[in-house]
């Protein structure tokens, strides 16, 4: 994640990241920045999903799955990462509220000392499911809008799936969990992102996490719908624009974007043309942050039990947690994950002749998916060679 909110307006330092990144809770607002290889888990809880979206990473749909974790299963599972100090258990699906068991699972980590969060297409949070939400301990819940209501539809093939999501936030906000937008960009849906920022100011979201496209699962083969570099930079400049009249106007949104660790060279760039005194508080916060986290601050469980260096490489499994735990397949030497772990070393083509590459290093998925070689160029890199050839970074 890029946090364009702390990044721009100053509201990570050095100094506090330094001081926090090795106590045992590290605040959740400093995570993108520890150094720690304690990874966040996004545990992909069902496959089932009352929706069919179409830019789905895992094709779920509504039906039964055989074969997914039971609630045993899961409890020890949620106790390996407890006993392993993971900061964050995300609940993931499908749709993660289709699963009878969640709220005792949800209350098992809290309980644990985990830190419960909620990814959901917030269509079934009624007022007692926010309740039930809030009495279990989750501790954030994220909410998927993808634009306007005839936008967000389509992409979730659903006619009122966007009402329905909105009033799902509404709910989660009235018994005072924190709630989150996010939304993922394509060609079809960036021009409402603008509508998107008046929603966040308008419902008083504190979080809006903007997605780029990541081509997997239902959207393999959407590279097509993916912005060009012209739209990247475009879009990238507005948010940056709506960040600093947030910060003008006194609303307290933290923004942040996800699947593209360009941006983070971007900010960098833009703050050392306009406030050189900050730009390189912000080379070393994108230092220890360390760019794409996958295989290294970011793992997935899959439904089965699969374990993925992230949520997009569901083709490739370094583990099963019925057979291991996940502690004992995260930690244990992988060819894969030994790669992944020093990305700067492998990655080639425009990616290997970046200067700023151990703080990006790209999308493996992309590159697969365009190149079919993980290790080539990611072609969603919107800089231009003399942006990524500056002689005042480090290689």
């Amino acid at each position: 994640m890029i946090g364009f909110t702390k990044l721009l307006c100053g509201t990570a330092t050095v100094s506090e990241v330094i001081q926090k990144q090795h106590q045992k809770n590290i605040p959740p607002h400093l995570l993108q920045f520890s150094d720690i290889n304690r990874p966040l888990v996004v545990w992909n809880a069902t496959n089932r999903c009352n929706l069919r979206c179409r830019h789905c990473y895992i094709n779920a749909e509504d039906q039964s799955y055989e074969n997914e974790i039971t609630t045993e299963e899961a409890k020890v599972f949620i106790q390996d990462l407890a006993d392993s100090q993971v900061p964050v258990l995300l609940f993931s699906g499908g749709e993660p509220l289709m699963r009878k068991d969640l709220f005792e699972l949800i209350l098992l980590a809290s309980t644990k000392g985990l830190r419960p969060v909620l990814s959901t297409n917030g269509t079934l949070i009624t007022p007692s499911i926010a309740e039930q939400l809030k009495d279990s301990g989750i501790m954030y819940v994220g909410v998927s809008i993808d634009g306007k209501p005839e936008t967000h539809d389509y992409f979730r093939n659903k006619k009122g799936s966007f009402y329905a999501a909105l009033q799902g936030i509404r709910e989660s906000q009235k018994v005072g969990l924190k709630t989150g937008i996010r939304m993922t960009l394509t060609k079809s849906n960036f021009h409402d992102l603008p509508y998107i920022f008046d929603l966040v100011e308008k419902e008083n979201i504190p979080r809006f996490c903007i997605y780029h496209l990541v081509y997997a699962g239902r959207a393999v083969d959407s590279a097509m719908e993916d912005l060009s570099h012209e739209e990247m930079q475009t879009v990238v400049e507005y948010i940056c624009q709506r960040v600093y009249d947030f910060a003008k106007r006194g609303i307290q949104t933290e923004v942040l974007t996800t699947d593209n660790h360009a941006d983070g060279i971007y900010l960098y760039q833009k703050v050392l043309k306009a406030q050189p005194e900050r730009s390189q508080e912000i080379l070393k916060l994108l230092t220890l942050h360390g760019g794409c986290s996958a295989g290294t601050k970011f793992s997935n469980v899959g439904p089965t039990g699969d374990v993925h260096p992230c949520q997009f490489w569901q083709d490739v499994s370094i583990g099963n947690i019925r057979d291991t735990p996940f502690s004992v397949v995260w930690n244990r030497p992988h060819p894969l994950m030994d790669k992944l772990r020093n990305k700067a070393q492998h990655v080639k083509g425009k990616c290997g002749d970046c200067d700023y590459k151990t703080l990006c290093a790209g999308c493996r998925i992309r590159a697969k998916s365009i190149q079919g070689d993980i290790w080539d160029e990611d072609p969603a890199c919107y800089l231009s060679k003399e942006m990524i050839a500056k002689k005042d970074t480090v290689k």
